[in-house]
């Protein structure tokens, strides 16, 4: 299931981004734009709680809000319409346990359990405002997310809580994505571009501790905003 769910986001990522365009300009404006900038991701996490075998009720999960670097490819295919694929630099994501003070004598709530690396390519269609000849063009624009997890490890207080060395897995995701923004060409080929996305991620995560397994269904629903410099060509 996991390998059908990349390969169908794969595929909307290349169909997105190849869609036709012959020419190095459209109108006489440069058709690619590369982006590089900020990437600010904020989280707004709900979670089930975690099951499973000498699990005390009420313990969840949160993850912090981060900070990374944005990178971006953006293809013009007409006056109005672009395609964009962003790219976050896989940042160290930090999960945080939400329930009581401490499981047992150790402490829980608010510690730092767990860490993870992710990477999620989003594909994005998006339609421009106004026209090539003007400075200040706003945009909204939808598409689609693919999210996987690795470099996933617990931390001691993780560990600590689950009752010894614990491994983590996390499903990766497949889910819709939405953009508005604005971009401001000072020059014909320099662009800013300033935009708040939101996407929808989800994952189910598995632990392992020497045997006993503990589930929860976690949805991440991060809304990134981006401030970007880029490139026209």
């Amino acid at each position: 299931m996991r390998c059908i769910k990349a390969a169908t986001a794969c595929a909307t990522l290349c169909a997105v981004t190849s869609l036709p365009v012959h020419a190095d300009e459209v109108d006489g404006v440069p058709a690619n734009t590369f982006r590089l900038g900020l990437y600010e991701v904020m989280y707004h996490v709900s979670s089930t709680d975690i099951s499973g075998p000498f699990t005390p009720a009420g313990l969840s999960t949160d993850t912090r809000d981060l900070s990374t670097l944005y990178v971006g490819y953006v293809r013009k295919l007409s006056t109005h319409w672009v395609a964009e694929l962003a790219l976050a630099i896989p940042p160290l994501s930090k999960t945080t346990g939400v329930g009581p003070a401490t499981v047992g004598s150790v402490p829980y709530n608010d510690q730092v359990i767990a860490k993870v690396r992710w990477l999620a390519p989003t594909a994005l269609a998006e339609y421009q405002f106004f026209d090539d000849s003007s400075a200040w063009r706003p945009y909204i624009g939808v598409g689609v997310n693919y999210t996987t997890f690795y470099d996933r490890s617990s931390t001691l207080a993780g560990n600590e809580a689950s009752g010894g060395p614990t491994r983590i897995s996390l499903t990766s995701s497949v889910g819709p994505a939405g953009t508005i923004g604005i971009v401001w060409h000072p020059t014909r080929h320099l662009e800013i571009n300033g935009s708040y996305s939101a996407a929808m991620v989800n994952s189910r995560m598995t632990t392992d501790t020497a045997g006993v397994i503990r589930t929860a269904k976690i949805h991440f629903n991060p809304t990134p905003f981006v401030l970007s410099v880029g490139y026209s060509f």
